[in-house]
């Protein structure tokens, strides 16, 4: 068994391009910078596609690091029927489902977590916690700048989307891995069968459920209504949302927001929709008794984010309150996803507390 882990990212040191096919050559020799060479263009997007299935960012980066591993010790066994990308597909999406398998993921912060005030009844109550965790922007620029033309960037960042990925989730996991590598990464069904150790029939059975279950979980996007990332309409909404929040003021932040608007805390299952409920959150437990914050911006699946801190009145320093993401329809909000997991700040480059 090969000993040494494809760890790092693109540090390796300076070496001389090789053709794919000396890359590999040299790797099945025992050569691991000749692997991490070889494997290195598909790094970040094997992560996405273990975060599309996953919904974390944590596992999916342990799911990465799983397949690079046992495609360095398995290599000598690549039959080259495929390419490698392919290959590196089939060992991440199998890692996935087996993980999917495994008992039940982080328990115990769903457990651990303890409501500072009693949160109102939802809307909505789901049967299950949600893992779904924010991806950071940053780390789908690798992928989106590398896309030909506008058209493939948005589909991309639209595949990564909170409402995509919640839907997603919904999903079992077979027909999650079909859904991702038919829909999103266009595989052909063949290709999909040979990654899942299956036949062709069963995937497009499988695509054909999926595709019915989304479209029930999720509407079709208005790309016309949504604002453009980065275009001024959206600076306008962000920064009109970032005043009126740190100032407290939750009637201009009901006015941003649609009438059909949600108000979600992934992984707790409780959901609020519409105006009254979302003013009651806000007004009984996120502003409560004067509670303020400073948000500071950043973006997370191709949406407009922020990390949250809360001021305390008695000392210069402002406290870790999660990471804020806007889903934006029509010029107004359509969800507020607040993730109460503090260490996520850490994925964006923030820190746990900040002084005024």
């Amino acid at each position: 068994m090969r000993g040494i882990p494809p760890t790092g990212g693109s540090g390796a040191p300076a070496r001389a391009r090789h053709p794919a096919g000396d890359l590999l050559a040299l790797a099945r020799s025992g050569d691991g910078e000749a692997f991490r060479e070889l494997v290195e263009p598909y790094r970040r997007e094997l992560q996405v596609h273990c975060y599309r299935i996953l919904g974390s960012v944590q596992d999916a980066e342990d799911l990465l690091q799983e397949t690079l591993l046992a495609a360095w010790r398995g290599i000598d066994g690549y039959a080259e029927r495929a390419s490698v990308r392919t290959w590196l597909y089939r060992i991440a999406t199998n890692r996935c489902l087996n993980a999917l398998r495994a008992v039940s993921r982080r328990p115990q912060e769903y457990a651990a977590y303890q409501p500072e005030v009693p949160l109102p009844e939802p809307s909505r109550l789901r049967a299950e916690p949600s893992w779904l965790e924010p991806y950071p922007d940053v780390l789908l620029d690798e992928i989106a700048d590398h896309l030909p033309g506008p058209e493939a960037r948005y589909e991309a960042r639209e595949s990564v989307s909170l409402a995509f990925l919640a839907a997603l989730q919904q999903l079992p996991p077979r027909q999650r891995a079909v859904l991702v590598l038919r829909d999103v990464l266009a595989f052909r069904s063949v290709e999909v069968a040979e990654i899942l150790g299956t036949t062709e029939n069963a995937v497009n059975s499988a695509l054909k459920r999926a595709r019915a279950a989304l479209a029930h979980e999720l509407p079709a996007p208005d790309r016309e209504s949504s604002p453009l990332p980065n275009s001024p309409e959206e600076r306008r909404i962000v920064d009109d949302f970032v005043r009126a929040f740190e100032a407290g003021d939750v009637d201009a932040i009901v006015a941003m927001m649609t009438d059909d608007a949600w108000l979600t805390m992934p992984p707790l299952p409780l959901e609020y929709q519409g105006p009254d409920a979302v003013r009651n959150f806000l007004t009984t437990v996120a502003l409560r008794n004067g509670l303020r914050y400073v948000l500071v911006p950043t973006r997370a699946n191709g949406q407009p984010a922020f990390g949250c801190y809360v001021r305390d009145p008695r000392t210069p320093i402002m406290h870790a309150h999660g990471v804020l993401v806007l889903t934006l329809t029509g010029g107004r909000i359509s969800v507020l996803t607040r993730f109460i997991d503090n260490s996520l700040l850490t994925l964006f480059g923030f820190p746990r507390s900040l002084r005024t």
